[in-house]
Order: C-alpha cells, then structure tokens, then sequence
C-alpha cells in the first residue's frame, strides 16, 4: 500500500507540472516541427509527413483537453487524468521523432544528419525540460530510445548518394534551429523551477492550514483540548521558581436552554462572545481554548498566590456574567470554575487538568460556589497500598484482561483486524470501563505493569487463534508514553515479542500524539525506530486533534494513522470537518501510510468516509468491543465467507 500510495502522490505532482510545460512550450514545439517537416516535404515523403503530423495534431488536442479538465488541486488528480497525459505525450514524442525515421530513408547523407540532428534535439529538449520529473523524464525518453533504434535500422538498409548544396544547405540552417531552442530551452528552466516552486509553496500553504484546523476550534479560533495541553506543557517547563501556573476549567451554566429555545445560531452567538472575553483575560502569557461544547479553559503562567489565582478566576466568573446581545435580546449565562494551581496537587499537565476538572464539577453541584481552588485535603484521599494489591491481584487472576473492537473494510465490511481495549469484568462490580479504573492505574504507578499485562494477553489470545487456523489481522495495543520512553517499559516489551514470535507479527502499537510532548523527540523517535524493527507496526493514535505538530511526521516513523472521532462526528454536518478528513486522507496517501478513521456510529458517516478515500474504520457501527470468545466466534464466521484478501489480514 505504501508503494502505491506513494507512486499516486507522485504521478499526481508531476502530471500537474507536465500539463504546465507542455501547454508552454506547444508554439515552440509546433514552429520547430513546421519547419523539419517541411525538409522531409522537400526529400519526398509526403505522405509519411501528412501522418505524422496528423498524430501531432491529435496528441495535442487531447492534451488541451487534459489540461482543461484538470482539477485546480493536484491531490485531486485521478487515474484517468494522469494515465491519458502521459501516454499520450510518449505518443506524441514518438510522433514528433518521426521526421528524423523519415529523412533517414531518404538515402542522402545530409538529410540523415539532419534526421539524427533533430532526434538529438529531441532529447535534449526532455532531458533539459524535465529533470527535475525524472519519473515522466523516463517515460518520453524510453519510447524515444526505440524510435531511435529505428532510426538507425533504417539508416542501415539504405543506399545514400551524394548530396547537392541545397540539402547542406538545409541541413545549417536546421542546426541554427537546434541550437537557438537550446538556448531556449535553458532559459526556459527557470520558468519551469518557478512552477515547481509554485507548486511547493501551495502544498506548504495547504498544510498551514491544515495545521491550524487541527489545533484551534472551528467556531470560536480558541486553542483545541490537545494544543491547550502543549501550550500548557510548555508553561510548565518555563515556570520559575516561586512562580504558579494556573488552569482555569469553565462549564457554561444554562447554556443548553438558550440552544434550544433561540436557536443554535444564539449559541453560536454565546460560546463566540464567551470567547472573546476570555482571549481578553489571557493577555500576552496566558492562553484560551474550547475543550468541547460549552467547557472552556484558561493556562496562566506567573501567577504568585492562590489569591491571585482565585482573583483570577473570579474575573473569569464576571466576564462571563456580562450579557450577550442577540438581535433585540440579552442573553445571560453563568459559569463554573474549577481551579488548578502548581504546588498544590500533581505539577503536570494531566494533574493540574484533572484538579481543576474536579474543582469544576464540585463548583457546578455547590449553589454557593461558583468558583472553587482544588485542595487534596478536601477531595477525595489518595489511594492506598491495599488499593495496588487489589489491582495486582486483579491482573493474576484474568479479570483485567482485553476486549476487541473490529477494525472492517468499509467497501466489504469485512473485518480486518482489531483494537484491543481492556476491561475489568470485577466479581462484585461487574464489567468497568477503562475509565474506571485507568486512573487508579495510572496514580500507583502501575503503567509499565498493565501494558506488560496486556500485550502479554494479547499475544496469547493471537496464538490461540492461530492453532485454531484462524488470522485476526492487526491488533493493536495502546502504549504509553511512559513505556517508550523507559528503557525498562522497552524491556519489557521486548521479551514479550521474543517469547511469541509468531504472534508478534500481527501487533501494531498505538501512541497518541501527547507522547511527543511530555519526553524527547529523540527518545521517542528511537524507540519506534526499534520496535518498527522488530516487526512491530506503528500507528499514530487519534491523529488530527493537534497535539503534535505536522514536523513530526517528518521525523517519526510510522505505518498507520488514526483519524480522531471528533472528526467523524462531524461529517455530513460541518464543512469543516469534511475538509479536515479529506486533508488528512491526503497527507497520509502522500506519505503512503495507512488510515483508519475512528467513531463511526452510522452509515452516514460510512459513505462519506468512502466517498473521500478512507478503507478501513471501526466504530459502534460495525460492533464494540468483544470479549475473546465472540471474536473466536466473528472469525469463524468471516473464514466461511472465502479465503481473506492480504489486507483483510491485515499485512496490506
């Protein structure tokens, strides 16, 4: 796939600059042309020179027609449109080589010279015209070697007689034309960098863009959820000492009955102006961003006391009490606001997050506070060692374990491989969600355990299924940062895969874009680099929400990338959206990496999906998350269909 996505982008790039040069350069092609056409004429083969300049003439009518229906983005050149222009210039080059097969039959010694004189001429002018599209440079000079060879098979077999004056004569004046469209032809390079350059700053510009839809809001121009994180971590990094940063969580109280009664136009009014007197209050330091619906929040560095934080936050309470104007009324809406300070919980980007989102949600239940500073002392109590062993014990007895969600074929419906997502099935609590338990997890410092434990699971289940004769496809397995980035949670790692080897082939790790930020890019680059070597696939988890910047891909190696659910949910209903997904499909075609687009819930979404590009998907849709047993079941049932496809395996 990566061959034939690569290629694609190629052929696209340099078709749309060869319909360029080609409509360029046509007056001269075509004056030359006149003229040695008109020394074939003079030696006889007049009837060779009618057919050969009608196949002329055809050639660049059909290229004329090529260029006006060429789409003005080249990414949205097809098969079709490329195919056409590029036989039929090697057409064309053969055609316009046939003057030389012509004077070459003639049995005169300067005619012939001439002949060879124009052939050489002819590939000059490719050579020259098109080296910077070696690709298509090939593909006119190979048809034009074997009108070469021609050439000189028909030399061979004839008589050739001595020559008059005249015949010299024109033989000079077809060296002048040779030699000033040379000249022309150099001068004519900077013409063509200029398209090339073009070109290269169109693309640039595009993926700007592109970059800024993915790390501002579409409706407010706020920072997203995940470029909020990056600014975040970046403050973080900075801050001195005696300094605090703040993250300040806004839930918009009553918004929903102003959506409802006025009209979404009358929100959008709200959550614009709401925006707006944030953006005020950030000033040059701080930042901004819309997490989603009607919840905003506010990074501020240097801030001295949880005074000043608290002051803060009252202002941000104030400002949004300020009626709104829409048409002839005044719309009010009221906030909540939790607080989370630096030196107070966990100094992290996650931490300070989480502090203020409990802040928030005590905030909205408590009528007499409306903004609220997280104390540890007065929220819920840490978890203890009894809590660790718990979960411990809940790994060696198999009741955390993975539940698999179907990753299908869009166009077939056919599965082709699956997320892996863990589960508790608790004895007393029954079947919890990763949310459940995930952040306990995560605050033992249980992270390198329960990825361990997972993969370990994981692989089992695949050899499993592989002595029953079926194939899963790819399954992929969350990873955190803090795995990649350890050299023990990359140990770990890699005893797993040695210890089932045959399993270990049908692995892809997911890592969403936070990694890039909270260690070394080097560091991470490295261990996608050893783990891409053991023939581990590598997949960018919920690619396109802005966490990272587009250099990355650039630098990292990768086989897949994952379009966020966010996304999805908003084709067939925001412009936006369509463009960004289609943008992306894009970017991953040119870097000939596989997309799986995530969250699809309804066949809406199915088609469009289809309809821009997009194979493979997973989603409510096509089923959530198995237990082992069902998905033995799903691959029986999808092995009785016929033998599997290479990409319904997954190898693709």
């Amino acid at each position: 796939m990566f061959h034939k996505d690569h290629l694609l982008a190629t052929l696209q790039h340099q078709t749309r600059i060869v319909l360029h040069i080609t409509m360029r350069d046509r007056a001269k092609r075509v004056s030359a042309t006149v003229m040695i056409f008109a020394i074939c004429w003079y030696g006889g083969a007049r009837l060779s020179v009618l057919a050969a300049a009608i196949a002329i003439v055809l050639t660049e009518i059909i290229v004329s027609i090529c260029n006006r229906l060429a789409p003005d983005r080249e990414d949205d050149y097809r098969w079709g449109l490329i195919g056409t222009v590029w036989i039929t210039n090697a057409m064309s080059t053969m055609a316009y080589l046939m003057p030389s097969v012509i004077l070459a039959q003639q049995s005169s010694v300067a005619l012939l010279l001439g002949g060879f004189m124009w052939m050489f001429g002819v590939f000059v002018h490719i050579s020259n015209t098109f080296v910077a599209l070696p690709l298509y440079n090939w593909s006119q000079m190979i048809p034009g070697f074997f009108t070469a060879l021609l050439v000189i098979v028909t030399a061979s077999l004839s008589n050739f007689a001595v020559n008059d004056m005249t015949e010299w004569l024109l033989v000079a004046a077809l060296m002048l034309v040779y030699a000033s469209n040379t000249v022309e032809t150099l001068n004519q390079q900077k013409d063509t960098q200029r398209a090339l350059g073009s070109a290269r700053a169109e693309a640039n510009a595009r993926l700007q863009a592109l970059e800024h839809m993915t790390r501002h809001d579409g409706l407010t121009g706020l920072l997203n959820r995940q470029a909020f994180d990056e600014a975040l971590a970046a403050m973080l990094a900075a801050r001195e000492q005696g300094q605090h940063v703040g993250v300040f969580l806004l839930d918009l109280d009553g918004f929903k009955p102003i959506n409802d009664t006025y009209s979404h136009a009358a929100g959008d009014k709200v959550l614009t102006s709401i925006a707006s007197r944030l953006r005020n209050l950030t000033g040059v330091g701080g930042v901004a961003a819309r997490l989603g619906g009607d919840e905003f929040a506010i990074a501020m560095p240097m801030l001295t006391s949880d005074r000043a934080a608290m002051r803060l936050a009252h202002q941000i309470a104030a400002a949004v009490d300020e009626p709104i104007i829409y048409g002839e009324r005044a719309l009010r809406i009221m906030a909540s606001v939790g607080v989370g300070l630096t030196g107070v919980g966990e100094d992290s980007v996650s931490g300070l997050c989480a502090a203020a989102d409990q802040a928030m949600y005590r905030a909205k239940g408590d009528a007499g506070r409306r903004v609220i500073l997280f104390d540890p002392h007065s929220f819920a109590p840490r978890l203890s060692l009894d809590d660790r062993q718990r979960i411990l014990e809940a790994f060696a007895r198999g009741e955390i374990r993975p539940f698999y969600q179907p990753k299908v074929l869009l166009d077939s419906g056919a599965v082709c491989g699956f997320e892996a997502l863990s589960r508790w099935v608790h004895p007393q609590r029954g079947l919890l969600m990763p949310g459940d338990f995930l952040p306990q997890i995560n605050e033992l410092g249980l992270q390198g355990d329960f990825v361990s434990h997972v993969a370990r699971h994981v692989l089992a289940d695949i050899e499993r299924l592989m002595a029953e004769g079926l194939t899963p496809g790819q399954i992929s397995i969350n990873i955190p940062e803090v795995t990649l980035a350890t050299q023990s949670g990359r140990h770990d790692l890699d005893m797993l895969l040695i210890s089932h080897p045959a399993a270990a082939r049908y692995i892809t790790f997911e890592i969403t874009e936070d990694v890039f930020i909270a260690r070394a890019g080097d560091i991470m680059q490295d261990s996608i680099a050893h783990f891409r070597r053991a023939g581990v696939r590598i997949s960018l988890d919920d690619f396109g929400t802005g966490f990272a910047s587009f250099q990355h891909l650039r630098q990292l190696e990768f086989d897949e990338l994952k379009i966020d659910t966010s996304f999805v949910a908003g084709l067939g209903r925001e412009r936006a959206a369509e463009v960004l997904v289609a943008g992306l499909l894009g970017i991953a075609q040119g870097l000939g990496v596989q997309v799986i687009a995530e969250g699809v819930e309804n066949e809406a979404q199915k088609h469009h999906l289809l309809g821009l590009g997009c194979r493979i998907a997973q989603g409510y849709l096509f089923g959530r998350a198995l237990p082992f047993e069902e998905v033995e079941v799903l691959l029986f049932a999808e092995a009785t269909r016929g033998p599997p496809t290479p990409l319904a395996l997954g190898l693709g």
